[in-house]
């Protein structure tokens, strides 16, 4: 017997996939060239699954930040705030995102995922109750787990479920938080924001929000899904993080709670990580700038989405409910979706595989990620691939061809994987 025994099935996946000249949880990148370009085993590869929704990772803004900060004050902390005190840039960093979001109080954690862990597990107590929309990230239903409150799930996107859940607790000791998201990680789908926000009033709720994906993407100015639904003074805390939009790694939690600042000594989470390095806060600072400063990236990066949605949809894929920057197309099963990942790798195209127990409702996706640097032509260029994988994998009809796409992949370039 084995201690790793228990992951015998996970293992038995694992090195089938190690078999193969592509492994989707094992890809190592030899350079980064640009925010959609990078080099894999010596090939130039077309990026669309990174997340970089704003294409800031290389903003010479922000490198430049980054590097003057790592000369001023070293390459870490060495610990906590707690323990290690703060730097300047920290508390200036929680100052910027509380302006940012019009709020009196901001924390900085050192991951987003992080940020949901140290909220969640800290905000409802024993005698609390944490209801999740049911496909919310790990990262929340870990953060209900490390916490000691009941935790409940309605149905995703649901608010009549969610009205249920909450008249079923109506009389019952503690307080009663509701967590959602802005953006959803798998499918690109948006919460019905404002039938929630009617349905946490009446029930005397809480909410929290995550907009780790709607971040510099939704809203006039960027903030999130509750600013283009205008309902921010009803979300008493949003989180983020800084991975997505902002190019870097981090999280946060903005609220206007009087007493959010106890927080700080009550989350566990954030009390013992070392806290974000200086080079780090900078690139952020920096790239919180260029998100307020140029709204046309936010512009840019909806043509982009529209373009690419539209394009799989006119070529007969099956995605998600609207065209946000994550587009994922519904595979038939693990398998397949693969073979299609591994075939538009094997053709220049670099997209994320997502499968169950990660995806909501047991569903096999390849899913894709636009960022505002990408161009028309790399748009039009993924698609193409997109069109002559699924054709030769017999997803999609031979005869649709895309609108928007000028020129198609050469035929005979991809072989189809396992093949």
């Amino acid at each position: 017997m084995s201690l790793f025994d228990k992951f015998a099935h996970l293992s038995d996946v694992y090195r089938g996939l190690e078999g193969r000249r592509f492994n989707p949880f094992n890809i190592a990148f030899d350079v980064i060239l640009s925010p959609t370009e990078a080099m894999i085993k010596g090939r130039h590869i077309l990026l669309l699954g990174t997340n970089n929704y704003l294409g800031l990772t290389h903003d010479p803004a922000v490198i430049g930040e980054a590097i003057e900060a790592i000369r001023n004050f070293g390459s870490g902390t060495t610990g906590s705030r707690i323990a290690n005190g703060s730097y300047d840039g920290h508390m200036q960093l929680e100052r910027a995102l509380a302006d940012f979001y019009g709020r009196k109080f901001a924390m900085v954690f050192s991951t987003g995922y992080q940020a949901n862990l140290g909220i969640l597990a800290t905000i409802a107590g024993k005698n609390d109750h944490l209801i999740l929309d049911a496909d919310s990230h790990a990262s929340i239903y870990d953060g209900s787990r490390l916490g000691h409150a009941q935790v409940t799930r309605f149905r995703h996107n649901d608010p009549d479920d969610l009205a249920r859940r909450l008249r079923r607790l109506a009389g019952t000791p503690g307080d009663k938080v509701v967590v959602i998201e802005g953006i959803y990680s798998m499918l690109g789908d948006t919460a019905p924001l404002r039938e929630l926000v009617q349905v946490k009033r009446e029930g005397g709720a809480y909410l929290v929000i995550d907009e780790a994906h709607s971040l510099g993407v939704l809203g006039e100015t960027g903030r999130g899904l509750a600013e283009a639904e205008d309902v921010e003074a009803d979300v008493d805390f949003i989180v983020g993080t800084f991975s997505k939009s902002l190019g870097g790694v981090g999280g946060f939690c903005v609220s206007d709670l009087d007493g959010f600042e106890v927080l700080r000594v009550a989350s566990r989470p954030y009390m013992f990580t070392a806290s974000l390095p200086p080079s780090v806060i900078a690139a952020t600072a920096a790239a919180l700038h260029q998100l307020r400063s140029r709204p046309n990236l936010r512009r840019q990066l909806t043509e982009n989405a529209k373009r690419l949605y539209g394009g799989l949809v006119d070529l007969g894929f099956h995605l998600g409910p609207e065209p946000n920057p994550i587009v994922s197309a519904i595979m038939p099963d693990p398998e397949t979706a693969f073979a299609f990942w591994t075939s538009l790798l094997q053709a220049g195209l670099y997209t994320n595989v997502s499968l169950p127990p990660a995806t909501p409702r047991g569903l096999a996706l390849l899913r894709t990620s636009v960022s505002a640097a990408h161009t028309r032509h790399q748009i039009d260029h993924a698609v193409a691939l997109f069109a002559q994988v699924g054709r030769a994998l017999g997803l999609i009809p031979h005869a649709r061809v895309h609108r928007g796409t000028p020129h198609e992949a050469p035929e005979g370039k991809i072989s189809v994987a396992g093949e």
